[in-house]
């Protein structure tokens, strides 16, 4: 899962960056201290694993990974190659989802490209910008696809409506998650890649000692289907820079209840409505794993590994608190809490599988 943060100048990417992934990339006051996107993987920590690799005596825990790409920030007329414009935008269509940083805070040594701080105006403008890059691919894909459906192409026709409707949305300011993509032709989504269909999260950069999305912030991520969190950059930043435990003391004496990894991954994943699903055997590795709600074992199976998915013949399931609480393997077969499933068991979050197979 590759997640891009993005935001304007000075909203605090980078410094946000930073905190969560600890990989230093170069922060500074002043616009487009990140030419080139700063990409991290982070671990994704889940207790459940702790516990089940404990119970299980695995020989080691392997946390499922999330990538941060810290993207440069993006100013009015981006979409028209202002400042470093076309190649950050080039960037974000690379993610599955995007961190929208939005300053929040009122420290007036931190430059404001525009010289105010105003939460909605920095977000219209990011996706005005994000917006108007949409409607230039679009137009630019739809003439060529003008061009294979006059030959009767059934795809290229349902992907030419499609295209004129998301045109005429993108045109009225709408983004093209609005528009669902067309059934007869279900590369069309894949092939645009708009900007605008992505799932977002939006992050306020919020001063220290406050815990509360802006009420404007809020109440713009609710009206489109976002979600949002609040992360004092600073706090984080400051906190990033000691062990666990001392971090974990002054989380406590700050009233801080997670770290802001937490806050923005546990975000992130349920844009994209994922579960979590464990792998673990007794003196073998405990491994989480991530999937989207809905799909089945033989998805699951995938995951893991193409061969393991092409020889799928059952999968042995069980929660991860059953597991725990009956001690082992063993133990729940004698109680009867481990089931055998088949390809098309829908997966539950916390199921523990482990997947009979034919190499």
């Amino acid at each position: 899962m590759k997640v891009g943060i993005v935001g304007m100048p000075n909203a605090g990417k980078s410094s946000l960056f930073n905190a969560l992934t600890r990989a230093g990339a170069e922060a500074a006051n002043y616009p487009f201290t990140t030419i080139e996107p700063n990409v991290a993987i982070v671990p994704v920590a889940d207790e459940r694993l702790e516990r089940l690799a404990a119970t299980l005596r695995a020989s080691e825990v392997v946390h499922d990974t999330i990538a941060f790409h810290d993207i440069a920030g993006l100013v009015r007329g981006a979409s028209e190659g202002e400042g470093l414009g076309n190649k950050f935008l080039a960037n974000i269509r690379e993610t599955d989802a995007i961190v929208h940083v939005v300053r929040a805070h009122g420290d007036e040594n931190v430059v404001h490209p525009e010289g105010r701080v105003d939460p909605r105006a920095d977000i219209d403008t990011i996706e005005t910008e994000l917006t108007y890059a949409d409607l230039e691919q679009a137009e630019r894909r739809l003439e060529r696809v003008t061009k294979a459906a006059r030959g009767g192409d059934k795809a290229a026709r349902a992907e030419q409506a499609w295209l004129e409707e998301l045109v005429a949305a993108l045109q009225e300011g709408r983004p093209a998650r609005t528009v669902p993509p067309p059934e007869d032709a279900p590369n069309a989504l894949r092939d645009l890649q708009p900007l605008t269909a992505k799932p977002v999260l939006f992050v306020a950069n919020v001063d220290e000692g406050s815990d509360d999305v802006p009420a404007e912030v809020a109440a713009h991520a609710d009206a489109h289907g976002a979600r949002a969190v609040a992360v004092s950059s600073r706090i984080e930043a400051e906190l990033s820079e000691l062990d666990d435990e001392e971090a974990a003391v002054m989380r406590a004496e700050l009233g801080i209840a997670e770290s802001g990894l937490q806050r923005v991954v546990r975000g992130a994943f349920a844009l994209l409505d994922l579960i979590a699903f464990f792998t673990a055997g007794e003196g073998k590795p405990a491994q989480s794993w991530h999937l989207r709600r809905g799909l089945t074992a033989w998805h699951a199976a995938g995951q893991i590994h193409s061969d393991i998915q092409r020889g799928f013949v059952r999968a042995e399931v069980i929660g991860c608190d059953e597991l725990v609480d009956a001690g082992g393997y063993g133990a729940a077969r004698e109680r009867g809490t481990l089931r055998l499933e088949g390809r098309d068991y829908v997966m539950r979050d916390g199921d523990v599988l482990t997947v009979k197979f034919t190499p």
